[in-house]
């Protein structure tokens, strides 16, 4: 076993048996924090993501089957 692996089920075991409620509630922030700059968005993919739920509140969309039946018709017309 590597040593990241060994490190991983070495935390994770100590993480299941502690009932410190403090030191959990810290390993949940950094995890939380570390979490937040893996999906750092720029103001281009925020307005997308802000447009698309204001589509959603407006009943804007379509059902996923619908989109995948268009799909395979728009395709075998192809």
């Amino acid at each position: 076993m590597d040593l990241s692996a060994e490190l991983k089920e070495n935390l994770i075991s100590r993480i299941k048996n502690s009932n410190d409620i403090t030191l959990l509630n810290k390993l949940k922030t950094v995890f939380d924090s570390s979490e937040q700059a893996l999906y750092q968005l720029n103001a281009e993919q925020e307005n997308a993501i802000n447009s698309g739920r204001e589509q959603i509140k407006r009943e804007e969309f379509s059902a996923n089957a619908k989109v995948i039946t268009d799909l395979r018709e728009w395709l075998s017309k192809k």
